[in-house]
């Protein structure tokens, strides 16, 4: 698969010539572009990039400790790209990087999706600490990733998404929750005018719903769904669920002028 800025993404491109935005997917702390299921990372009908974040899965160099900085390396990699704007799909800290570029680079936003997403999205101190010491590391993994998902999930996924996490190294996934827990947009929801898709499961220990409803409640265009029997990591527990509802949004944006 190809790069971009030393940025590893995939890419899904069905019509080279269509008039519908593309649709960019930003992983999660300690993510990577496979935190998209397959049925996301190929939306029928839809121009997709998934890309692995800096220090991420495939991608060269360093993670970042800032949203902010995540939110740089997008509008570089989009600039690369040759793609001037497109809807933002952001999972969990990916839903931080969403609404930052959002607010901080409106021009290259046409809409947002946002998975797992809170205003802000703090982190446990005993966390913080437990992941930046290698000898606790392993566990703090192994606390992470259950509360990723609910009781209704296999015990082939959790594997593999610990499996995931665990490569990413102590640094890097304590720089993700550093910078996650000194996100706050909470004050600049309202300059959000775009048409806004909230995603949750009902089950997310993460990010619970009344955050997601908080989002809804404060972005004056947000449309907000709660699935049943769901975690926080919906994109992989409930794919067909995410695919339907991501794809009636994108259905009913405008066509790209």
């Amino acid at each position: 698969m190809p790069f971009a800025q030393d940025i590893h993404y995939s890419l899904h491109q069905p019509n080279k010539n269509s008039s519908r935005p593309p649709l960019i997917l930003i992983h999660g702390a300690g993510g990577s572009f496979l935190s998209w299921h397959p049925y996301l990372r190929r939306l029928e009908g839809e121009t997709v990039y998934a890309l692995d974040l800096p220090g991420h899965g495939d991608s060269k160099g360093e993670g970042r400790r800032s949203i902010d900085e995540y939110a740089e390396d997008i509008v570089c990699f989009m600039e690369n790209i040759g793609v001037e704007s497109a809807v933002i799909a952001g999972l969990s800290m990916g839903s931080g990087v969403a609404l930052t570029l959002a607010l901080h680079h409106p021009q290259k936003v046409k809409a947002l999706a946002l998975f797992g997403s809170g205003a802000k999205l703090r982190v446990a101190q005993s966390t913080l600490e437990m992941v930046g010491k290698p000898e606790t590391f392993a566990a703090a993994v192994e606390d992470i990733n259950r509360a990723c998902f609910s009781m209704y999930a296999s015990s082939d996924l959790l594997a593999l998404s610990k499996k995931s996490m665990l490569s990413t190294g102590p640094s890097i996934l304590l720089g993700d929750f550093l910078a996650c827990n000194q996100f706050d947009v909470t004050a600049q929801l309202a300059q959000i005018q775009i048409p806004t898709l909230v995603i949750c499961g009902e089950e997310d220990q993460m990010t619970p719903p009344k955050y997601s409803n908080y989002l809804q409640d404060n972005i004056p265009n947000a449309q907000l769904y709660i699935l049943e029997k769901t975690g926080h990591m919906l994109t992989l527990e409930q794919p067909d669920a995410v695919v339907k509802l991501l794809k009636q949004f994108l259905d009913e944006l405008p066509p790209l002028s």
